[in-house]
């Protein structure tokens, strides 16, 4: 009797508590729209990022994994609170500045101080602050390009351009520490590229893939852009509503730093490694233009910080990351060949200062291939590793390119696909291993690249 009793009591009172609690994570879980994404890592600070359905306050909860040195649970940590807002599309930025350097943490979302229940992991880590103690951390990241999502009446008519999104869960499954959003991460339509409304739809419409939240929500996140998040098919400086685009790219995405203004080139470090995320449409000349001194491609100004960028950089791997193939020589298609005048010129700089370790990441071309330029004047080669579509129809590449003697034989990928990229090995001897997978997450082929070959 006394148990019965107990029973109906919390039956009463208890349970429909219980009931409560769940149906308000059920509600503020329905005014989600996409993410939570996890952004840029440093030793000091991380950024978070997340978009509701309508006007919501949003703020994450975190505390490191496990627990402290003496025993006790760990402290729980809140960002800033944002309130989201029309103007800038239920966007916000929440920063986790609690935190300390080498550690890993796990987090909630809160919406309107509700736990938002997701089914999937959430976690983010801090850099480790290495320099003078011990060697760098061994490091994984994703790379990846040409993310379209299909969208019924908006698509052009006939067979869908996008497909084979359970990539994304491939790409999870790694566990890449952060992951390279190389270029056309979505693609704006006819629909969207003559209006703000047109441009923060598509962005929102990609970035809510039901497949990609996983992965957004426990790897950090940085990219680049190239003409389709940019603008209309190859465009160039000439497009006339790029301030928008750009607005959206920092709305969207939450790279740690813009060199310009106008652009959203950048550059951030993990571990001793360098990235350099280039521009390739803010200051570029239409494609049909004549070569020439009055071409240019990154333009001077880039340029200029770039190679400063790398003269200062002690990195063993310094990662130029750009839309647009760089080493492959064929003049075609939207290759830096095209631009051959200026290609030279940053060529030869880089040969003139000698700097060491440059490889460069690319996208665009819906295959993935690796090119290599053999250098006799500068001593060593540089890479150019082209990792592409994730979700966007596959290309070939012309035959002609396929016999050029920068190809390396056998890193063709003709599929939907992406690249996980490791680093490990001592500070003296760092090893750069490429793995290129399927959207099924089976393995094409694999190749390392030594730090000491570089130089």
């Amino acid at each position: 009797m006394y148990k019965t009793r107990h029973i109906l009591l919390w039956l009463l009172f208890v349970n429909p508590l219980l009931l409560l609690g769940q149906s308000a994570k059920v509600a503020a879980t329905s005014k989600l729209q996409a993410g939570p994404m996890v952004g840029y890592s440093d030793m000091r600070e991380v950024m978070l990022w997340v978009q509701t359905k309508g006007p919501a306050r949003v703020q994450i909860r975190y505390s490191e994994t496990g627990t402290s040195k003496n025993g006790k649970v760990a402290p729980v940590h809140l960002t800033n609170e944002v309130q989201t807002n029309r103007q800038t599309v239920f966007t916000a930025h929440l920063l986790a500045d609690q935190v300390e350097p080498g550690k890993k943490y796990k987090y909630e979302l809160l919406i309107e101080g509700r736990t938002v229940s997701l089914p999937y992991r959430t976690q983010f880590q801090t850099q480790s602050l290495w320099q003078w103690r011990t060697d760098p951390p061994s490091f994984r990241f994703g790379v990846g390009s040409c993310t379209y999502v299909n969208e019924e009446g908006t698509d052009r008519p006939g067979k869908a351009y996008g497909d084979g999104y359970e990539i994304f869960t491939a790409l999870t499954a790694q566990k890449p520490d952060f992951m390279l959003w190389t270029g056309d991460n979505t693609y704006t339509r006819e629909v969207d590229w003559n209006s703000r409304t047109g441009v923060m739809r598509r962005y929102t419409h990609t970035r809510s893939l039901p497949d990609m939240q996983p992965l957004l929500a426990s790897t950090h996140n940085y990219a680049i852009w190239d003409d389709h998040d940019y603008g209309p098919n190859d465009a160039d400086r000439s497009y006339w509503l790029k301030p928008v685009t750009l607005e959206a790219f920092k709305l969207f995405w939450t790279n740690p730093n813009f060199v310009f203004p106008e652009g959203c080139a950048g550059t951030f470090f993990w571990n001793d490694c360098q990235f350099f995320l280039l521009d390739d449409r803010t200051f570029r000349a239409p494609n049909d233009k004549p070569d020439g001194p009055e071409k240019p491609y990154f333009g001077d100004k880039q340029l200029q910080w770039l190679l400063d960028a790398l003269t200062f950089s002690k990195a063993p791997f310094k990662f130029i990351v750009t839309g647009g193939q760089i080493i492959n020589p064929t003049v075609a298609f939207e290759n830096y060949a095209t631009y051959g005048t200026e290609r030279e010129r940053l060529f030869k700089a880089i040969a003139d200062a000698k700097i060491p370790g440059i490889l460069f990441i690319t996208g665009d071309r819906h295959h993935s291939i690796l090119h290599r330029l053999d250098r006799e004047s500068a001593g060593y080669p540089l890479y150019d590793l082209t990792i592409s579509p994730l979700t966007s129809s596959v290309a070939q590449p012309r035959a002609d390119e396929l016999k050029q003697p920068t190809y390396v034989d056998g890193t063709l990928v003709a599929e939907r696909n992406f690249g996980i990229l490791s680093v490990t090995g001592p500070l003296t001897d760092r090893v750069l291993n490429i793995k290129v997978y399927n959207q099924k997450g089976a393995e094409r082929w694999s190749r390392d690249i030594r730090a000491s070959e570089l130089k």
